[in-house]
């Protein structure tokens, strides 16, 4: 990841306020990252960290899926390693708005890309495995 790139940079930031519990200015600094996203990868990593940031179930979804969608739309490297963490999320949310068929679709694209161990009942095993 191009850690130069300014929609990278404020990622981080947002990432590093979240980490220090500062919830407002991390959500101010993704949404300021989308804001300025300029391309699909842009707007890819920007959604990603955006749809931490929503109140609802469904909103988290529909970032998630925004951030998809770009990810698919760049079609190259630069976004290859993103995608299990993309799969993960998009299992979780769908989980969380109750469409647990659709989840278990993610979760296993997650596995599938051998870098997450398979799923057993939903997100929390990822983490705690």
């Amino acid at each position: 990841m191009d850690t130069e790139n300014p929609v990278v940079r404020l990622c981080m930031d947002g990432a590093r306020a979240e980490f220090d519990h500062r919830r407002a200015d991390a959500c101010a600094c993704y949404q300021q990252a989308w804001d300025l996203a300029a391309d699909d990868y842009e707007r890819c990593i920007a959604a990603h960290y955006v749809a931490r940031c929503q109140t609802s179930a469904q909103e988290t979804l529909a970032w998630n899926q925004v951030a998809l969608a770009h990810a698919e739309a760049v079609n190259d490297e630069r976004v290859a390693s993103f995608f299990p963490s993309l799969y993960v999320n998009l299992g979780d949310a769908y989980e969380q708005v109750g469409q647990i068929e659709e989840a278990q679709r993610y979760y296993d694209l997650a596995a599938a890309t051998g870098t997450i161990p398979p799923r057993q009942a939903g997100k929390r095993d990822f983490v705690d495995q």
